[in-house]
């Protein structure tokens, strides 16, 4: 195969009429009427909107605004001024009643004041992953950085239990949002368009039952990358294209590439296609002036991220009448 650096370039016109096809016959396949899909102010939910919008139509796309107390503001301003240049109908709903309720904060906030015990609300939080990959090795170690009001760093590393309690409940933030998704698509007979694109699929970089519980996924074959040049194509507002990629449910802000990847999008990209085509780590080398430890670094990351989140892809195990007929 002749890897190179524009390998991941595609032909933007054709695409589109690809993806649209697809969810006009998912729609008709599924016998629903529409889409709903949760803006972000996300490049990614940006671009599943716009596409809705041209293989449907606007009167049969319906957006949802779904923040919460520790969303960066500007997320639903860039949402809502999309959704106008669209032309689609949204609704706004601030989830944070419905997580103070089950008790996302207090059971967060309880987990890090074990490790910061002058942790309160006015602080900030976020958790990260060692930075640059490619210039440093470094195993996949979380750590937990606080913000006071004055602007003093705190930092901790992670111990599994402590990693799991905030995973667990932030990742009720997304779940809280697809429960809300579901209520208007079932109510409208619209189906819920995802908008988790191949980086994110290949690694794990969802919640599952949460951004990952949708009924089709029009991006999951295209790289960020390529996300990029599709929202180009389609006229995403340059607020969003131009804004870092960020998961967007912590109050300190974080970064996609901090929170997870450990490497830029325009680097991660080209080594995740060449991981996923097998290509020879001397041609990765030579094509993207890496040595061939960094390479090899990257794909083993790859590697155990792909493996640990393999069940996130997959539906639950089930046994089968003929198993059971088998096993009895």
């Amino acid at each position: 195969m002749n890897f190179h650096r524009n390998i991941l370039r595609i032909d933007c016109r054709n695409e589109v009429e690809h993806i649209c096809s697809f969810i006009k016959q998912q729609t008709i396949a599924m016998k629903r009427e529409g889409i709903v899909i949760g803006l972000s102010g996300g490049i990614d939910s940006a671009l599943s909107a716009a596409l809705s919008v041209k293989a449907l139509g606007v009167e049969k796309v319906f957006g949802l605004i779904l923040p919460e107390k520790e969303s960066n503001p500007i997320s639903s301003k860039y949402a809502k001024k999309q959704a106008e240049k669209l032309g689609i109908k949204t609704e706004t709903i601030d989830i944070t009643p419905m997580l103070k309720e089950f008790g996302t904060y207090e059971k967060r906030d309880k987990v890090i004041r074990e490790i910061f015990p002058e942790y309160d609300s006015g602080y900030k939080l976020k958790i990260t992953l060692p930075a640059d990959l490619l210039s440093k090795d470094a195993f996949n170690f979380f750590t937990l950085k606080t913000e006071s009001g004055n602007g003093n760093v705190k930092s901790a590393r992670l111990n599994k239990e402590a990693l799991n309690g905030i995973v667990a409940a932030t990742d009720t933030k997304q779940r809280t949002r697809m429960m809300h998704l579901y209520y208007y698509a079932e109510m409208k007979n619209y189906l819920v368009c995802g908008t988790t694109n191949k980086s994110e699929v290949i690694q794990g970089f969802f919640v599952k039952y949460g951004d990952g519980g949708v009924d089709i996924e029009p991006l999951a074959h295209l790289y960020k990358t390529q996300v990029y040049q599709l929202s180009e194509y389609l006229d995403v507002i340059k607020e969003i294209i131009d804004r870092a990629p960020s998961p967007d449910t912590f109050s300190f802000q974080v970064s996609d590439e901090e929170f997870y990847f450990r490497i830029p999008y325009d680097k991660l990209d080209l080594l995740l296609y060449a991981w996923e085509n097998d290509i020879m780590v001397s041609e990765v080398c030579e094509v993207m002036n890496l040595k061939e430890e960094q390479a090899k670094r990257a794909f083993r990351d790859f590697t155990s991220k792909y493996n640990a989140t393999k069940h996130l892809r997959q539906l639950p195990p089930m046994l089968t009448k003929k198993l059971e007929e088998t096993m009895g």
